[in-house]
C-alpha cells in the first residue's frame, strides 16, 4: 500500500484559522497525525528533512542526534498535548514514505530473478535517486531463512497423502517411526568379522547366502524373512567360531528364526532338513536355534535393509512394479556379497539400490527431491555403492559364476525378469574411468 508524503504546517499562534494541509505535488495521500508525544521538529534550513529521533529529556533530536535550534524547539506539556510554541513559527517537514506495494513486488521478483536474498536488490529510483528499503532487505532475508529463495523446482512430494485414511499406514508416525530406524540401525549392524573365523571365508558365506534366496523362493516366505535371516546369520558369524561343516546349519538355524518371527505359518524343522538333502538331523537344527537366540541374546527386532527398502521405494514416484523388482534385485545382490553388507548401513545399502534401479532403468532424474528428503543421502553419497551393486548385475551372466540365485529369481517372468536388462552404462563407465 502506497503512503504519501505531505507537508504540515505547524499551529498559528495566533490562533488563526488552520491551514489546510496541502499535498506535495504528485501525491495525494494524507500523513497520519501526531502520535504520543512526537510532535514535528523544525528543519533548520529551507530543505525537508526526516525525523530520525526521539525526544529526550524533553529536547526533539534531530539530524543524527543534534538538537534543534533553541529558538524554535518545541516542548510537550500535557498528556492533552498543549504545546508552547516560541516566536519562530516551525517549517514544513516531510513525513517518511512507506514503501509501497510495487516496490515489495518489484524485491520480490529480484530475489526469485538472483537466487539469493542476501544480494544486492535493486529498488525503484526516487527523484534520481537509487536505495533499499528496510522492508525489502526483510523480506529477502526472511525468504533465505525459510529457504524459500533457494527452493528447486523440484518440489518435495508428500508421499503419504494418499494414506491419510490408511489406519495401517500410521502416518502420524511413520517419520518419527524412520527417524528410529535410521538412530538405530547401527546397534544390529555387522562389521568385519571374517578374520575371527579361520574355517570360512567370504566366498563360502555368497554360496549360502545364494542358497538361501533358493529356498526362500521355494518356501514362498515373506521378503522380511529373507533379509532378517541373514542378518541373524551374519551377527552369530560375528560372536561365535564355526567350523566349515555348520555354515549351512547356521544359516538354516537363521532361517528357522526370523520365519517364527516374520511369517504366519513358518516351515517346520522337517521342511529344511529335507530341503537341506538331510545333511543334518532333527536336534542337530533345535541345537543350532538355541544357540543363535542365546548368543543374540533374543534380539530380532532390527532394522534390516527391507525395512527402508519398502520406504524408498514408495518415494520413487511414480509408482513402477519393474523399478520395485528392479530394486529387490540389487538389495539382494548385495545380500549375496559379504563387502557390501559390511561396508555399507541398511539405509544406505537400500538407496543405493534405489538408485541404481534408476539408473539402470535410465529415469529422469536419477535422484529426486523426494528422495533425498526421505532418505538423507544426497546423490554423491551413493555412487559407491550403486557402482558395486551395478558391477555384481554385470557379472551375474558370466558363466564362471555360480551364483545364481538372484539372477534366476529375478529373470523369471513373474519378477519383470529385470534381470536380463542391460547394466547401468553411466555407472559401469565412472567405474572405468575411475579405475
Amino acid at each position: 500500500m502506497a503512503s504519501r508524503a505531505v507537508v504540515h504546517q505547524g499551529p498559528n499562534p495566533t490562533g488563526a484559522a488552520k491551514q489546510k494541509m496541502v499535498p506535495v505535488e504528485g501525491k495525494n495521500r494524507r500523513a497520519l497525525r501526531d502520535i504520543g508525544n512526537l510532535v514535528p521538529a523544525p528543519a533548520a534550513d529551507a530543505k525537508t528533512r526526516v525525523m530520525t529521533r526521539p525526544i529526550r529529556g524533553g529536547k526533539l533530536l534531530v539530524n543524527g542526534g543534534k538538537p534543534a535550534d533553541k529558538q524554535k524547539e518545541a516542548i510537550v506539556e500535557g498528556v492533552a498535548g498543549n504545546v508552547r510554541k516560541n516566536a519562530c513559527k516551525p517549517k514544513p517537514y516531510e513525513v517518511i514514505v512507506i514503501s509501497s506495494d510495487d516496490e515489495e513486488d518489484d524485491c520480490r521478483d529480484e530475489v526469485l530473478r538472483s537466487g539469493s536474498g542476501l544480494r544486492s536488490v535493486s529498488s525503484k529510483r526516487a527523484g534520481g535517486k537509487s536505495g533499499r528499503t528496510y522492508t525489502s532487505t526483510l523480506l529477502a532475508r526472511s525468504k533465505v531463512a525459510c529457504g524459500i529463495v533457494n527452493k528447486s523446482k523440484d518440489l518435495i512430494v508428500d508421499i503419504d497423502a494418499e494414506d491419510i485414511n490408511n489406519e495401517l499406514a500410521v502416518v502420524e508416525y511413520v517419520e518419527d517411526m524412520y527417524n528410529f530406524y535410521k538412530e538405530t540401525e547401527e546397534c544390529g549392524r555387522v562389521y568385519d568379522y571374517m578374520g575371527l573365523q579361520p574355517n570360512i571365508n567370504a566366498r563360502m558365506r555368497a554360496i549360502l547366502v545364494d542358497w538361501l534366496i533358493e529356498v526362500h523362493r521355494k518356501f514362498e516366505l515373506m521378503p522380511e524373512s529373507l533379509y532378517l535371516t541373514v542378518n541373524i546369520m551374519d551377527r552369530f558369524l560375528a560372536m561365535k567360531t564355526v567350523p566349515r561343516s555348520e555354515l549351512q546349519l547356521v544359516g538354516m538355524g537363521s532361517m528357522l528364526v526370523a520365519c517364527k518371527y516374520e511369517e504366519i505359518w513358518a516351515p517346520e524343522v522337517n521342511d529344511f532338513i529335507a530341503i537341506s538333502n538331510n545333511a543334518y538331523v532333527r536336534n542337530h537344527l533345535l541345537v543350532m536355534e538355541k544357540s543363535i537366540l542365546g548368543k543374540l541374546e533374543w534380539n530380532l527386532t532390527i532394522p534390516t535393509p527391507y525395512v527402508f527398502l519398502v520406504r524408498y521405494i514408495k518415494a520413487s514416484l511414480p509408482y513402477d512394479s519393474e523399478l520395485e523388482n528392479m530394486v529387490f534385485f540389487f538389495a539382494e545382490l548385495g545380500l549375496v556379497n559379504y563387502s557390501t553388507t559390511i561396508l555399507y548401513r541398511p539405509s544406505m545399502l537400500a538407496a543405493s539400490a534405489v538408485y541404481a534401479a534408476r539408473c539402470t532403468l535410465n529415469k529422469t532424474p536419477l535422484w529426486t527431491e523426494t528422495l533425498k528428503h526421505q532418505t538423507a543421502y544426497a546423490e554423491d553419497q551413493l555412487i559407491d555403492c550403486a557402482k558395486l551393486l551395478v558391477s555384481y548385475h554385470s557379472q551375474c551372466g558370466a558363466a564362471e559364476n555360480k551364483l545364481k540365485g538372484a539372477y534366476s529369481k529375478y529373470s523369471s517372468p513373474d519378477r519383470g525378469a529385470v534381470a536380463l536388462f542391460p547394466p547401468a552404462k553411466s555407472l559401469l563407465s565412472m567405474e572405468a574411468s575411475s579405475s
